[in-house]
């Protein structure tokens, strides 16, 4: 399964969006098919930020990890013996299977030998999602002498008088959430399974220099909502299995052909998509054509309950549609009364919330009926 943390992370905030399930499991480059689409994508980082995030980290870990190291003892386990002599077993393998294969069997040596730290630089992990294998890569994995597991993530984000940008370290602590998920695969079948700590440490710039400073984040709140939501992912053959044949996501297809086949698969936009699916701008433009209240976010959707489209909205408003006694439906009326008594203009609205309008402007001083 083509699945990264970021693109696990994403699609446990969203996990009724099957088209970014069958596109992520099928390795589909989506900032192509974005682009062929002609709905280019501005999400992604510069090839200028990637080579800063990688000059960054490789300072950190120079010397054997000796300064990430440094900041693991000072900042998770300060009651440790320091870091002297620490290991860093070699991972290379053949394919994914052999390095995850070969990253569980360092972990365990590692528990096995308590006393010392050990530093396993880029290992791999496997975490089953929706009937398949996710082969993920976190930047580093210490084993701490008490035989515990921690995760560390590296980003080139500034860290500003000890705090960073609150957004990115909620995505940060979303990605390591998956980090730790995975993790605890790997130790529930050693025996007895050593502790995955639900700290991680995030390792960032201080202020404006290239000076490494971390921080401690508890991912307790994200590796929960990230494990339930991804419970709930259908599973990839399942959605494959419904669409029609022939279908291909290719982006040198023609557009229309191209645009119906991406049309398919349902999606489920949300503001919150432009942050992090490369799709996000074609499947807006979508949304708001078919006047899907989900293009207004998340929030508002859940308290329309039954009320799916904008027409539908303003028909409940307006007294037209909708069942009165729909909590919904009698909260909109009440608004739209409120809002043309305030107003006191002359379009027609309702005399109360509960029924439809009339075209009267309310007597001065009536009080629309409360429920």
């Amino acid at each position: 399964m083509a699945l990264d943390a970021r693109a696990l992370a994403a699609l446990a905030a969203n996990p009724g969006c099957k088209r970014r399930a069958i596109l992520d499991g099928a390795g589909v480059d989506k900032a192509a098919l974005a682009g062929a689409l002609g709905s280019p994508s501005a999400f992604g980082q510069s090839q200028f930020a990637l080579t800063r995030g990688n000059a960054f980290e490789a300072k950190v870990k120079a010397d054997g990890g000796a300064e990430l190291l440094r900041l693991v003892h000072e900042r998770l386990d300060p009651a440790a013996p320091p870091p002297v002599d620490a290991s860093a077993p070699e991972l290379a393998a053949i394919g994914p299977e052999g390095r995850t294969a070969r990253t569980a069997l360092a972990l365990r040596e590692a528990t096995a030998a308590t006393g010392g730290w050990t530093l396993l630089d880029h290992p791999m992990l496997a975490l089953d999602v929706a009937g398949s294998a996710a082969f993920l890569e976190p930047d580093a994995v210490v084993v701490h002498p008490d035989g515990s597991w921690t995760v560390v993530e590296i980003k080139s984000f500034p860290m500003l008088d000890g705090s960073a940008d609150p957004a990115k370290v909620g995505a940060a602590a979303r990605q390591a959430a998956v980090y730790v998920l995975a993790l605890e695969e790997v130790a529930a079948r050693l025996d007895p399974p050593p502790r995955v700590r639900h700290r991680v440490l995030l390792v960032c710039p201080k202020d404006f220099s290239n000076l490494p400073t971390a921080s401690a984040v508890d991912v307790r709140k994200q590796r929960a909502v990230t494990s339930r939501q991804l419970s709930r992912l259908t599973r990839v053959q399942d959605i494959a299995d419904a669409l029609p044949d022939g279908v291909c996501f290719s982006p040198e297809l023609p557009v229309e052909q191209l645009t119906a086949a991406v049309e398919s698969v349902a999606a489920t936009y949300a503001p919150d998509c432009l942050a992090a699916c490369e799709l996000a701008f074609h499947c807006r433009d979508r949304s708001r054509a078919a006047g899907a209240v989900t293009s207004l976010g998340r929030s508002v959707r859940a308290e329309l309950g039954a009320l799916t489209t904008v027409d539908d909205v303003l028909a409940a408003a307006r007294g037209e549609a909708g069942d009165p006694r729909d909590p919904a439906v009698a909260a909109l009326r009440r608004a739209a009364w409120l809002r043309a008594e305030a107003l006191d203009a002359a379009a027609p609205r309702a005399e109360s919330p509960d029924a439809p309008w009339t075209g009267r402007t309310p007597a001065a001083g009536a009080v629309p009926a409360c429920r």
